[in-house]
């Protein structure tokens, strides 16, 4: 059985929230496809109105309203595991542990983004994770009240992550940001006024904690069973110096997620789904908005969420011409002055493990020319995170290309055999 409907959307973070509200107002069936159980994506995850911001809360009495329109299918905790075609999907999901089929006229992925890792030794000691994730884990629960936390790595998600951290009750006791003092204040000299006033206000609720520019970590150290960090070794270049902590959240960056777009055929240029004017990618009636199509930030997201659903609806584009540039300049901004410094890229050692997933260090890498070649011959990338995390590490530490000879296939989630047999 199919469940069909006139649009799919693919995702629950900004761009997913913004396009449905609009979809809806326009009295189309909508398919909304979610693998949370509820819609917010990483930034708001548990739901915008968890997320204590202005913005947040605004969303929240937006969503509601949705979640309760009869023209909705919402289906909370699915991941699409295969396409039979760019608008009919395969889904698995992962609470009852059921497949469904579903179908539509037109789709919007609204993939979002995952953290960027570099691997240095020491990075897979337990207690170490993204400083993303630390976040999610501190929102949905995690306990961290009184532990001593490092934050290391590069952009606006290490000061958002610590906000968080400290209202929860970590101490916080250094942000390690790799770019300079010089790169950070011409950053913050090209915002708007009002992002300015929010970066600034973040930093003022931050205030007495040590926030050094410069400065990355090179190694991580662990308690003599090696089963928890105890230390962070950080440098400034010039120097190194340890700083105890209890865990240690890393982040350089983010990566658009593109992996259903690749299997569907899409376009990929720089790590991001291509998009043209109207958000419509290299495939008829397959549009893509939010973090997928270029890192920038929430406000991106939902501008582009809205502009899709109007390109879907065949609305006039024009009144998002000026905001949406001014959008993707903040996403250059983002790029330019966050760079990451080419010392990251040759912190691992021959020991360093490069696939958590399979155990394969870098060693093991360095005599195979290519993705293809080293998946074959040491499993690289063949680990439950199917490439995700050691894949964009390859490309940036060896050089490997990052989508040719990568060999995506169905299924991109792990899924059970009885998900891809058709009923009769």
């Amino acid at each position: 059985m199919i469940i069909t409907a006139d649009q799919i959307v693919v995702g629950g973070g900004p761009a997913g929230i913004a396009a449905v509200r609009i979809l809806l107002a326009a009295k189309q069936r909508v398919i909304w496809i979610d693998n949370q159980a509820r819609p917010g994506g990483q930034i708001w995850r548990g739901g915008p109105a968890r997320h204590g911001s202005a913005l947040g809360r605004s969303w929240a009495q937006s969503l509601d309203r949705l979640l309760a329109d009869p023209q909705l299918t919402h289906l909370p905790g699915h991941a699409v595991v295969a396409a039979e075609r760019p608008q009919q999907l395969l889904l698995h999901d992962s609470q009852g542990g059921a497949s469904l089929r579903v179908g539509g006229a037109q789709l919007l992925l609204a993939l979002g983004a995952r953290e960027r890792f570099l691997p240095f030794p020491g990075w897979t000691l337990p207690g170490i994770t993204g400083a993303g994730g630390l976040q999610a884990l501190v929102k949905g629960g995690w306990p961290i009240k009184g532990q001593r936390v490092v934050l290391a790595g590069s952009g606006p998600l290490l000061l958002a992550s610590a906000d968080t951290l400290r209202s929860a009750g970590a101490d916080v006791a250094c942000v390690a940001e790799q770019a300079s003092f010089k790169a950070l204040s011409a950053f913050a000299a090209g915002l708007p006024s009002a992002k300015l006033m929010q970066a600034l206000g973040l930093r003022w609720r931050l205030k007495g904690m040590a926030y050094r520019t410069g400065c990355w970590p090179v190694r991580a150290l662990g308690t003599a069973d090696e089963r928890q960090v105890r230390a962070v070794v950080l440098t400034d270049g010039q120097r190194e110096w340890e700083q105890p902590c209890d865990a240690l959240g890393l982040g350089f960056g983010l990566l658009p997620n593109t992996e259903l777009a690749e299997l569907l055929g899409c376009r990929i240029d720089d790590g991001a789904i291509a998009v043209d004017k109207r958000l419509q990618t290299s495939l008829p009636q397959v549009f893509a908005a939010g973090e997928c199509t270029g890192i920038a930030g929430v406000d991106k997201a939902l501008l582009e969420g809205e502009l899709a659903a109007h390109a879907m609806l065949g609305d006039d584009l024009a009144p998002f011409a000026k905001p949406h540039a001014r959008a993707l300049a903040f996403g250059r901004l983002l790029a330019r002055h966050f760079a990451l410094r080419p010392e990251l890229l040759k912190l691992a050692d021959a020991k360093t493990l490069i696939c958590r997933c399979e155990d394969v260090a870098l060693v093991d890498l360095k005599a195979w020319p290519d993705w293809r070649e080293a998946k074959l011959q040491t499993r690289c990338g063949m680990g439950a995170c199917q490439g995700r995390i050691c894949g964009p590490i390859t490309h940036d530490v060896l050089g490997w290309p990052m989508a040719a000879g990568r060999g995506l296939r169905e299924p991109l989630q792990p899924a059970p055999m009885h998900c891809f047999l058709k009923e009769e």
